[in-house]
């Protein structure tokens, strides 16, 4: 790269070649772990020299580190905004499911990197996945703390909540992704329409120990 190049450039093709590093990676990791895959299979994937890696990553760990906080960020974003909704508790089921499924149908690499990696054979990623899960907690909690059914609550039952919520819908998206793997299956698949049943009624039932919990602990 040429010295005469401005600023803005070489960070535009740094940060290209940071994420080419990471989709490639996401690729690489549908058909195995983190923990076995090497990092020239990676560079090869994207044509560069195995030494322009570090410029980006100091190891495989870190790499999955970020890939762990990309795979989360745009579901915290979506849920954020479903529980912050002016509805009632059935509608706001039935757009958490539908944000759930949409996210898988349009991002089943970053679900399956969560689904296989938050208890992987790598420890730096599975505390960042962990890290990332509390943050999402963390927001879901603020926002459930807002709405009037929670008056009353302790910061301590809150958060205990959030996290509920928190793995239903982990385990929500693991559980259509593995239907969407499944030979021939897709969203019009009774097998995928039962996880979508099966996940209202959870949160429905999350819900409705809601409305009740302050009066069973007072």
């Amino acid at each position: 790269m040429s010295h005469s190049e401005p600023v803005g450039v070489r960070q535009a093709q740094k940060q290209r070649t940071r994420q080419a590093l990471l989709d490639a990676a996401l690729g690489l990791l549908e058909e195995q772990s983190l923990s076995s895959m090497g990092l020239r299979e990676v560079t090869r994937a994207v044509g560069v020299a195995p030494t322009a890696f570090y410029r980006h990553f100091r190891d495989l760990g870190e790499l999955g580190v970020a890939l762990g906080q990309e795979s989360l960020a745009s579901l915290h974003a979506t849920v954020r905004a479903v529980l912050a909704e002016q509805a009632g508790a059935e509608e706001r089921i039935d757009h958490t499911v539908a944000v759930v499924e949409r996210y898988v149908r349009e991002h089943p690499a970053h679900v399956r990197f969560i689904a296989r990696e938050r208890h992987g054979g790598v420890r730096a990623v599975r505390q960042a996945i962990a890290g990332e899960l509390d943050r999402f907690a963390t927001e879901v909690a603020a926002a459930l703390k807002s709405q009037p059914v929670s008056q009353g609550w302790s910061d301590e039952d809150v958060r205990m909540l959030a996290e509920l919520y928190v793995d239903r819908l982990v385990m929500t998206a693991s559980a259509f992704l593995d239907v969407s793997d499944g030979e021939g299956e897709g969203v019009d698949s009774e097998r995928w329409r039962a996880v979508a049943r099966t996940a209202r009624r959870q949160l429905h039932l999350i819900s409705v120990g809601r409305q009740h919990w302050h009066d069973a602990v007072s």
